[in-house]
């Protein structure tokens, strides 16, 4: 699946092998818009390929959460004030699920993640205004992390995304890259 993504902010240190694909962050990204703190980023890593809706995406995420806001997994796009993120983000000293909702201003919401942060399963499902968030330990128990609007569009870019605002050279590898037409089973 990864063969028809391309880059939004290509990072320096990056490659698709048989693992997956191993990114390493450059340093000072993000994504984030206005609200709480005022500005707004687009500079995290997204490797995104083009989807119609309905679809369900899955993607393995394994990484080492290190410095605060250290950052990695699944990215719904439609442009850069419409989109969501969600993954493992290092926040208060722990490794928590977390998830930012973005239509102009961002939103942003954690909880913990039952697993291991560092190996994390993550599938979104977008059709009729709806984007579905699950996260699981191994790729077969789901729960639900979040259920909110997204907005309706003629496409959409699915795929990895990680950025560590305060620092460089967090390592994530993803994997089992999955996108599909039909909605995946509850």
């Amino acid at each position: 699946m990864f063969a028809a993504c391309r880059w939004l902010n290509e990072p320096a240190d990056w490659r698709l092998g048989p693992d997956g694909l191993s990114v390493t962050t450059d340093g000072q990204t993000d994504f984030w818009r206005q609200t709480h703190y005022g500005f707004v980023r687009d500079s995290g890593h997204f490797f995104g390929r083009p989807v119609e809706a309905p679809f369900v995406a899955t993607l393995r995420v394994r990484a080492r959460y290190q410095a605060l806001y250290d950052q990695a997994g699944i990215m719904v796009r439609v442009d850069e004030s419409h989109w969501i993120k969600a993954g493992i983000e290092q926040v208060d000293g722990a490794a928590t699920l977390g998830s930012v909702l973005t239509a102009g201003r961002s939103d942003w919401a954690t909880g913990p993640f039952a697993g291991d942060p560092a190996d994390l399963w993550l599938r979104v499902e977008v059709g009729a205004g709806v984007l579905q968030l699950h996260a699981s330990p191994d790729g077969q128990r789901w729960q639900l992390a979040r259920m909110c609007p997204f907005p309706e569009a003629a496409s959409y870019a699915v795929g990895p995304m990680c950025c560590t605002p305060e620092r460089a050279g967090l390592e994530a590898i993803f994997s089992d890259f999955t996108v599909g037409r039909q909605a995946a089973p509850k």
